[in-house]
C-alpha cells in the first residue's frame, strides 16, 4: 500500500539467508529455523556474478531504473549475439530468470548447457512490464522486470555452465533461479479430474465450466489438476469443503487472470501444487485480477503454488481464520502479492517466496475490523518496486517473524508499523506487536513526497499516535541505503511515535543514520550495534516545528552510533556506506550534478550515474559551459577520470578544460588550470587529471571540444587516490 495514497482497490532445499559472492545462500534450516527468510527449492545466482560477455550496470538507488529495480542493484545488459553464462550450484532441470528488455519489445534468449545449445529457448517480452500508476504520487514507471521460466528438458550438476544468449533484442538479466522441478505427482485415489469434466489439457479450449463442475462434485474431497495447461477464462466461486490439488507447479498450470473470487465460503478449503498465471498487464484497480479475491473461510490452506502476472496473489476479506499460506512462490504482481484486508484471526502467511511486487510485498490492513493474532514469518521479499516489503496497517497483537526483505525500491521500506489508514472503519495498531528475527538487506528508499528517505523499518504514526506496544527485536539491517531506525507521522500531523523498544539489533553499514526520528515521541534502544555509519548516529528532528519531542532512552550495550546530527534545516547525505578513507570508491557517485546547461535529455545527472553509455552535453554552441558535483562533504580528492561513452562512434576529440573547486558552494578557486585533453576510443575514451587540495563542489570549466560545439562528459569520477 503506497503512501499518501486516497483510496485501495476494493472488493526445500534450505534457508537462505545472505548474499555470498553473487549467490543466495542455501543452508540447512536448525531445528527451530533460526535464520531468516522462507526455505526454497530453488537456489539464486545474480547475473553480475556470472560470466558474461555483456556489461554490467549498477548498483543504482535512483528511483525507476534498471539497476535500482534489480536484485543487488545490479545486472547484466545484454545486446543481441551477448551472454551471460552462470555455473549451476545444485542441480537442477528447471531455470527461472528475472530480466527486462526496452518497451515494447519481445524477443527470446538461446540457452547453452555446458556449451551445447538447447533446442529451446526462453522466450521474454515486455508485455507485464512498464507499469504506469500516475494516481499514485511519487510513482514513477516502473516494475520493469519479468521472470521467465523454462524447463531444461535435462538435468545439469553443480558446476555445469548454463549461459542465456540475446537472441533479436536486448534483454537485461539480474538473477536466475536453479531447481529441481523432478517429475509430476500422481492423481490422489478417489479424485475427481478436471479433465474428467471436459476441462482441456492443451490450453486450447476454455475448461472454466469443467472447474466448476469438478468442484461441485468433488465437495468434501479433492480436485485434481493433471499435468498440462488449462484456460480458465472467468473467476470461481462456491468453493468450500474441497482440496483442489495439481501435480506441481512446474507441470500443472492454469492461464487465469482471476481464479477465485467469492464474497465467503464455508471453509476447509486446500489449494495446492499448481501454477496460476495471468495475463494482467496493467494495473486497474477497480479490477478484481487477483488469484484469490475475498474469503476461503476458515481453516483453509494454500500451499506450494506459483501464482504470477496478477494483479494481486491473494487479497483476503470476509471471514479467513486460521487460514495458512504457506511455500508458495508470488511473482510479477501489478500490485500487492498478499493483503489482508481486515478481519484476518489466527492467519499465518509463512515460508513464501515474493519478487517483483508494485506494491507492499506483504501486507496486513485493518479495515472494517482489525486483523488479529495473525502473522507474517520466514518470508523471503525481493524487489518489490513500489511501497513496502511488508507493511502492518493497524490491527492488533500482529507478528512479524523471521522475514528476508531485500532492495526496496521506492515510497517504502523494508518494514513499515504503521498507523496509515487509507480509509474508515480503521481499527489502528493495539496490543503487542512484535518484529522479531528480521533481516533486511538494502532497504529503505527515497520518498519524493517527502523529498526525504524513509528508513530499513519504519513506524509510522500517520493518522494516529502509536499506541500498541512495538516490540523489535533481533533485527539485522545491511548495507540500507539510507537509515535503519525511521519514526515518522507521515501525513506531517506531528502524532507521537511512542511505545517502541528496539533490542539486540546488529546493523552492517547504512547511507545516512542508525535512527531517524521526525516524530514526536519515544524509543529504547538496547544492544544495538552498529558499523558503517554514513553520517550520523542519530537524526532527531521532529516535524513539524513544536509537535514535541523524540525521547531516545540509552538502555545499555549500544555501540558505534553514539554521535547527532546537529543541523535540523538539512539532510544528511548517504555516504556510500562507511565514510571512512576508501581510495577505490568514486566519490562522485550519485552525487547532485548541476551545469550552466544541457542538450535535451542529456542531463547533468548522467554524468554521475555510473553508466558511461550515457551522458551529459551542454547547451551546443555556447562556450564556455561548466558541470558542478557535490560531492557532499569536503574531500582530499587526488585524481579525477573523465569518459565520454566507450563505443568507436564517438571519434577522438579534444576538450579544453580547467577544475575548479569549492568548499562552500560559492566561493571557487582554480584546481587545476585550463589545458587540452585527448579523449580517444582507442584508448576507452578516458583521461585522468590529478589534483591536489581539498574540496567539496567540482567544477569542469569547459571553453572547447573539437569533435562538437558542447561540453560532454558521460562520466566524472572523482577519487581519494
Amino acid at each position: 500500500m503506497y503512501l499518501l495514497r486516497t483510496g485501495r482497490y476494493p472488493v526445500g532445499v534450505g534457508t537462505v539467508v545472505a548474499l555470498a559472492a553473487g549467490t543466495l545462500v542455501a543452508l540447512s534450516p536448525g531445528s527451530a529455523q533460526a535464520a531468516a527468510g522462507a526455505t526454497l527449492p530453488f537456489t539464486s545466482v545474480e547475473a553480475e556474478a556470472a560470466a558474461t560477455s555483456g556489461t554490467k550496470i549498477g548498483p543504482d538507488y535512483t528511483q525507476g531504473t534498471l539497476a535500482s529495480e534489480a536484485s543487488g542493484r545490479q545486472a547484466v545488459r545484454l545486446g543481441a549475439g551477448q551472454r551471460v553464462e552462470f555455473t549451476a550450484p545444485r542441480t537442477a532441470d528447471a531455470v527461472n530468470v528475472a530480466y527486462s528488455v526496452p518497451d515494447g519489445q519481445s524477443g527470446s534468449m538461446n540457452v547453452y548447457v555446458n556449451g551445447q545449445k538447447l533446442a529451446r529457448t526462453l522466450p521474454v517480452t515486455s508485455k507485464y512490464s512498464y507499469v504506469d500508476t500516475p494516481w499514485i504520487a511519487g510513482s514513477k514507471t516502473h516494475h520493469l522486470y519479468d521472470n521467465g521460466r523454462l524447463l531444461l528438458g535435462q538435468t545439469v550438476r553443480a558446476g555445469d555452465k548454463v549461459a542465456f544468449e540475446a537472441a533479436d533484442t536486448q534483454v537485461t538479466v539480474d538473477v536466475a533461479d536453479f531447481e529441481q522441478a523432478g517429475a509430476a505427482a500422481s492423481r490422489p485415489a478417489g479424485s475427481v479430474s478436471v479433465t474428467d469434466k471436459g476441462a482441456d489439457p492443451t490450453g486450447q479450449g476454455d475448461s472454466t465450466q469443467a472447474f466448476r463442475e469438478a468442484i461441485t462434485a468433488a465437495r468434501g474431497g479433492t480436485v485434481w489438476i493433471p499435468p498440462g495447461e488449462y484456460r480458465v477464462t472467468s473467476s470461481l466461486s462456491g468453493v468450500e469443503n474441497v482440496t483442489v490439488q495439481g501435480a506441481g507447479p512446474w507441470h500443472s498450470v492454469v492461464r487465469a487472470s482471476r481464479f477465485i473470487d467469492q464474497s465467503n465460503s464455508a471453509g476447509n478449503v486446500r489449494i495446492r501444487d499448481f501454477a496460476v498465471i495471468g495475463e494482467v498487464t496493467e494495473r486497474v484497480d477497480s479490477s478484481p485480477d487477483n488469484f484469490v479475491n475475498g474469503s476461503l473461510g476458515p481453516n483453509s490452506a494454500v500451499s506450494g503454488m506459483w501464482l504470477q502476472h496478477l494483479k494481486v496473489g491473494l487479497w483476503l476479506t470476509g471471514t479467513n481464520d486460521n487460514l495458512v499460506v504457506e511455500n508458495n512462490r508470488i511473482l510479477d504482481t501489478t500490485a500487492d502479492g498478499l493483503n489482508l484486508n481486515g478481519n484476518a484471526r489466527g492467519v499465518k502467511v509463512r515460508n513464501n517466496f515474493l519478487r517483483n511486487q508494485g506494491d507492499d510485498a506483504l501486507a496486513m490492513w485493518s479495515l472494517n475490523a482489525p486483523d488479529v493474532n495473525s502473522s507474517f514469518e520466514y518470508n523471503t521479499v525481493s524487489q518489490p518496486n513500489l511501497a513496502n516489503g511488508i507493511a502492518v496497517y493497524g490491527g492488533t497483537d500482529i507478528t512479524v517473524r523471521g522475514n528476508l526483505v531485500a532492495d526496496t525500491n521506492a515510497l517504502g521500506s523494508g518494514i513499515a508499523v504503521s498507523n496509515q489508514k487509507f480509509l474508515d472503519p480503521f481499527h489502528p495498531l493495539a496490543g503487542t506487536i512484535t518484529v522479531d528475527g528480521n533481516t533486511l538487506v538494502r532497504t529503505g528508499a527515497m520518498n519524493p513526497n517527502w523529498s526525504h528517505p524513509m528508513g530499513a523499518l519504519r513506524v509510522d504514526s500517520y493518522d494516529s499516535a502509536i499506541e500498541a506496544q512495538v516490540r523489535i527485536t533481533g533485527t539485522t539491517v545491511t548495507d540500507s541505503p539510507y537509515s535503519a531506525f525511521e519514526f515518522v507521522s507521515g501525513s506531517g500531523r506531528g502524532y507521537a511515535a511512542k511505545n517502541t523498544t528496539v533490542d539486540g539489533a546488529t546493523v552492517n553499514r547504512v547511507g545516512t543514520v542508525v535512527v531517524q526520528a521526525e516524530a514526536p515521541g519515544a524509543a529504547t534502544f538496547r544492544n544495538v550495534t552498529a558499523t558503517g555509519v554514513g553520517a550520523a548516529g542519530v537524526y532527531n528532528c521532529p516535524f513539524p516545528a513544536g509537535s514535541g519531542t523524540f525521547t531516545l532512552t540509552d538502555g545499555g550495550g549500544n555501540s558505534g552510533w553514539n554521535t547527532t546530527w546537529s543541523d535540523c534545516s538539512t539532510w544528511p547525505r548517504p555516504g556510500q556506506g562507511d565514510p571512512g578513507p576508501d581510495p577505490t570508491r568514486n566519490l562522485a557517485r550519485g552525487r547532485t550534478a548541476t551545469a550552466t546547461g544541457s542538450q535535451d535529455v542529456y542531463t547533468p545527472g548522467k554524468a554521475v550515474d555510473g553508466d558511461a553509455n550515457t551522458y551529459w552535453e551542454s547547451a551546443n554552441n555556447a562556450f564556455p559551459q561548466s558541470l558542478t558535483v557535490d560531492l557532499g562533504s569536503i574531500e582530499p580528492v587526488r585524481r579525477l577520470v573523465l569518459k565520454l561513452p566507450p563505443q568507436s562512434a564517438w571519434g577522438a576529440r579534444t576538450q579544453t578544460l580547467s577544475v575548479q573547486g569549492s568548499t562552500d558552494g560559492s566561493a571557487y578557486t582554480t584546481v587545476v588550470a585550463s589545458k587540452e585533453y585527448r579523449f580517444d576510443p582507442a584508448t576507452g575514451n578516458t583521461v585522468t587529471v590529478p589534483l591536489t587540495g581539498s574540496l567539496r563542489h567540482l567544477r569542469l570549466h569547459v571553453t572547447g571540444n573539437t569533435g562538437w560545439p558542447a561540453a560532454q562528459f558521460s562520466e566524472v569520477e572523482a577519487y581519494l587516490s
